[in-house]
């Protein structure tokens, strides 16, 4: 087996870094990628690596691959050590006075989070997103726990072109889609997975919502093989209209309707996909966010909270089972939650020293000590 170090070349201390660290490993090497969107995509960067494009409803290890971030290689390398995840990083930024990375217990509140960077504003005048700004959501409860899967918090004014798109209501969707959609094809032409060679056509989608015609939508394998990486709405339309969140309400629908992605025998990768890579510096100018495109250094202020509220579910499959009771002292570290007999899923682990205080179907909160 070889392991594949995948990182953007202008990334230069990482790079120097890195060429350091593996020098003299043969099963390891270094793989520089231009800094494109969406690059960090596993579909993408197995494509860009080894030339092959996982299948829909296909997983990477289906083709000899296992594609992890730097923040699972780190939580590895502790878990080696007998270290639980406790501490999340988490990257603040956009409208704020000084983005940073902070590294923060798991079950702190977005809101504490964000007052570290010198934030103010309120949920009346500002929206929050969790996650990147052209896949993550838009949070109305600021007092929401981190969790393991919080990359990045950010916040905007509310009348941000970004955050006015995201709260336009799927009616909304569908009259601007009849009144201005042109059928230019410009969302699909552009579509990372299209590219590829899988199926995805977002123009079928908003053509069906139009119309209000499914029919229309074309092969629903094609929605299914949707990475929602918003692409679409963000680049590519020329009329401001949302096909990304179209394709991923289908999705949704579609889920709940049973249908099962059918896996491609017969993908042919357009010749000229490198050709459609878009910049990352052009995305951020489209999508109006050039004056917020600020370095986010690591910070080593953190929160020190009286209370976490530790979600049970923070992975993938069923979530894990309480294994303390109210009232009882629990450490930092500890084990609290279980992973269901025969199921898959992740032990949950107390982020902070204290007394558990209430226990529900979602979380555990603990009181510090």
């Amino acid at each position: 087996p070889e392991g594949v170090i995948a990182t953007k070349i202008h990334y230069e201390q990482a790079v120097e870094a890195l060429t350091h660290a593996i020098a003299g490993k043969p099963n390891l090497r270094l793989h520089l990628m231009e800094s494109y969107y969406p690059s960090g995509d596993e579909k993408a960067v197995i494509f860009e690596i080894t030339g092959q494009v996982v299948p829909t409803g296909k997983l990477p290890i289906d083709l000899g691959c296992v594609v992890i971030n730097i923040g699972t290689a780190l939580n590895i390398a502790d878990a080696a050590e007998g270290i639980p995840v406790t501490d999340k990083s988490v990257t603040v930024g956009s409208d704020v006075p000084n983005p940073m990375t902070v590294t923060v217990p798991v079950g702190v509140s977005l809101r504490e989070v964000l007052a570290l960077s010198g934030f103010e504003g309120n949920e009346q005048e500002y929206a929050l997103i969790v996650g990147g700004p052209c896949m993550g959501t838009l949070s109305e409860n600021w007092d929401e726990p981190v969790t393991k899967t919080t990359g990045g918090l950010l916040i905007f004014k509310r009348t941000h072109p970004m955050i006015m798109r995201r709260v336009i209501s799927v009616e909304q969707q569908a009259r601007l889609a009849r009144a201005i959609c042109c059928q230019c094809n410009r969302c699909t032409q552009l579509c990372p997975r299209h590219a590829m060679g899988l199926p995805v056509e977002p123009h079928k989608a908003m053509r069906a919502i139009s119309t209000g015609n499914v029919a229309l939508l074309g092969d629903a394998a094609g929605v299914l093989a949707c990475s929602s990486c918003g692409l679409c709405t963000n680049f590519a339309c020329e009329m401001g209209l949302t096909p990304s969140v179209v394709m991923t309400m289908l999705k949704q629908e579609l889920s709940k309707a049973g249908v099962k992605p059918v896996p491609e025998t017969d993908i042919n990768p357009e010749p000229w996909v490198a050709l459609k890579e878009i910049p990352v510096k052009r995305l951020i100018a489209r999508m109006n966010l050039t004056a917020f495109d600020r370095p986010a250094p690591f910070s080593d202020r953190t929160v020190k909270p009286r209370t976490v509220e530790i979600r049970l579910r923070q992975h993938v499959g069923k979530p894990a089972e309480p294994m303390v009771k109210v009232g009882e002292r629990v450490a930092r570290g500890q084990m609290i939650a279980r992973i269901p007999e025969k199921s898959l899923g992740a032990a949950v682990h107390a982020s902070i020293g204290g007394t558990v205080t209430s226990i529900d179907e979602q979380s555990i909160v603990l009181t510090g000590e």
